[in-house]
């Protein structure tokens, strides 16, 4: 399991997607997220501009990520 790190409340998946290492770029989020292939917290999201908060975790190709706040 991963973690990552923010100084904010929240941030959106996508950019969680990125600070993590999972894609290169927010267009790579944006399908992977349409599709179907990230879950939040267990459950399937389809939500680009989800809000993830402390504690909150998300999945993408079997890698788990757990965010933290600082």
């Amino acid at each position: 399991m991963k973690t990552i790190t923010i100084k904010d409340e929240f941030i959106k998946l996508g950019q969680a997607m990125k600070l993590a290492g999972m894609v290169d770029a927010g267009v790579e989020a944006k399908f992977a997220i349409q599709d179907g292939e990230v879950s939040v917290n267990g459950e399937e999201c389809t939500q680009r501009g989800k809000k993830l908060y402390d504690g909150d975790t998300f999945t993408y190709q079997g890698v788990e990520v757990v965010v933290k706040n600082a």
